[in-house]
């Protein structure tokens, strides 16, 4: 999990596992289908360890439902809220997320509780009425779901070293986030306007390439590109909490089924929102000057990669 130092810097715990693995990965072959096999897999490495908030709280949720008792003297709901709460208890003591990281998911929490709290009285989705920790309708658990999405994306700007070019103005991307969040309220009394959004969204980053460090190479993407397929996997998670009946939508009260793709326009426009507050600790960074030749994933069959020295 090379990176460089710079203002992305790996913690503690995780310098440590990355020099272990440094001193594996460096003795693989460079080039060639072995090489491109190696940039694979540590790229779905990276992702595991910057999801590991999310896919841990995804876990816990997909266990209750398989193994907590029916009838328990403990609510469920009460139990997530807990296991939640170590959870982040121990991404901090385990220096796996910095204090100053841990600001931008209590705020990811915040945002996303008063959004649960709104939607849940209009009928949106509901939760399991079970539990004592809990804001009105809204288990407090809900918003670490939120705050899970913060934690993978602070995590992947580190891990990666992400660097962008031609990115926003970063006041004219909170402008946009402000509408986009507006929208998910005033879209019950109102136009829902999510489809100008969404094609504001592409005037705005349209232009904004992503570039990327797995191991030995720096690699390229659009910026919508990340942000569509972020939204697909976490449109794919929710397919697995509301199985487990974490939170159900009015049509899967009758019977579990997956939830519509067109939620997919919902999450991608919440990618936005959650950009926005993670540059609010970690600005966007341009490419070094210097650096040697990005390759794009649709060219890697293509074009022989550059080592990064």
């Amino acid at each position: 999990m090379h990176n460089p130092p710079g203002p992305a810097a790996l913690t503690t715990a995780e310098r440590a596992i990355d020099a272990r693995s440094r001193a594996v990965l460096a003795r693989l072959p460079r080039h060639g289908p072995a090489g491109w096999l190696t940039e694979f897999a540590v790229f779905g490495l990276k992702q595991a360890w910057a999801c590991v908030f999310g896919g841990a709280m995804l876990a816990v949720i997909f266990a209750a439902h398989l193994w907590y008792p029916r009838d328990p003297a403990f609510a469920r709901n009460d139990f997530l809220t807990l296991a939640a709460v170590a959870i982040q208890i121990a991404m901090v003591a385990g220096r796996l997320e910095t204090l100053r990281e841990l600001r931008v998911v209590v705020l990811f929490h915040l945002v996303g509780t008063v959004m649960e709290l709104f939607k849940t009285q209009v009928g949106s989705w509901s939760y399991a009425s079970d539990g004592l920790l809990r804001i009105g309708a809204v288990p407090l658990f809900s918003g670490f779901m939120y705050a899970a999405v913060g934690s993978y994306l602070v995590r992947v700007n580190r891990l990666f070293d992400l660097r962008f070019t031609r990115y926003p103005r970063r006041w004219l991307t909170a402008l946009l986030a402000a509408a986009i969040y507006a929208n998910f309220f005033t879209n019950h009394y109102v136009f829902d306007v999510r489809w100008p959004l969404m094609a504001a969204v592409a005037l705005v980053f349209g232009r904004c390439v992503m570039q990327f460090r797995i191991f030995r190479l720096r690699w390229r993407m659009p910026l919508l590109l990340a942000f569509l397929l972020v939204a697909f996997f976490i449109w794919l998670a929710e397919n697995i909490a509301t199985w487990s009946n974490a939170w159900l939508y009015p049509s899967q009260l009758g019977g579990w089924h997956p939830v519509s793709p067109a939620k997919l326009a919902s999450w991608f426009l919440l990618m936005i929102i959650s950009v926005v507050l993670v540059t609010w600790i970690s600005p966007p960074q341009p490419p070094d000057d210097g650096q040697p030749p990005t390759v794009r994933p649709d060219a890697a069959t293509r074009r022989r990669r550059t080592p990064v020295r």
